[in-house]
């Protein structure tokens, strides 16, 4: 059924590849960055020694005079409708820490709750990916500005600019960084998917890159408690 501009999740989507074809080996994540109000969405294909492409990235919007209830099934029936259209490999959501606004943290932390039951329901496995981890993966560095991750999203996916608003390419990094994240015995390299191994010879454990070194550290402090 049609819904009214007023309950419409206005999302900016824009498609540059609608699907994964014969391409064997290729990984498809849906990245979210999970929020009450906006909630960022963006699916990235990469496979073993290819870029990585951008598929979709887009914002569910929900209004905040409306019940808690309501705005949660307005982004859960969004996420739902996402998963159908992408089928992604697996969902990577940004890990909520706790803030000064108790409200905020509590309606990040329903949505990401939404998304995993969504995922899996699908039988689609789930990733948490701290926000230090992502800057990491992104730009080399886990303590980078929004401004140099949105910045670096549009290099590594050869945009010609960031996707606007700001949660639509979190969407795209958490993405990006899942694409990127360790193997076990090694790294995958920041210009190669999820899956390539690395020559060693560079002096770093298992041929790390610099980039590479930063997202271990990034996830070691993630499990010592930081962020």
């Amino acid at each position: 059924m049609e819904r009214s501009d007023a309950t419409r999740p206005r999302v900016a989507s824009k498609t540059l590849h609608t699907g994964r074809g014969c391409e064997t080996g290729t990984v498809r994540v849906l990245g979210v960055d999970p929020g009450l109000t906006r909630c960022g969405l963006g699916v990235v294909d990469a496979a073993p020694g290819r870029r990585a492409v951008l598929v979709d990235v887009g914002v569910a919007r929900s209004q905040p005079g409306q019940p808690p209830e309501a705005r949660l099934a307005l982004i859960a029936g969004e996420v739902d409708a996402w998963l159908d259209r992408h089928s992604p490999d697996a969902v990577a959501v940004e890990q909520v820490f706790a803030q000064h606004n108790l409200r905020t943290v509590m309606g990040t932390a329903q949505v990401s709750g939404v998304v995993m039951l969504a995922a899996a329901r699908r039988g689609i496995p789930v990733a948490l990916h701290t926000p230090s981890e992502v800057k990491a993966a992104v730009t080399g560095h886990g303590r980078a500005s929004k401004a140099q991750v949105q910045a670096m999203v549009a290099r590594i996916l050869g945009l010609a600019e960031a996707p606007q608003p700001a949660d639509a390419a979190d969407a795209l990094a958490l993405a990006v960084c899942h694409l990127w994240r360790p193997l076990p015995g090694g790294l995958a390299a920041p210009d190669a998917p999820v899956g390539t191994r690395v020559a060693t010879g560079s002096g770093r454990p298992a041929g790390r890159t610099r980039a590479q070194e930063e997202w271990a550290r990034a996830e070691a402090a993630a499990r010592r408690g930081g962020r």
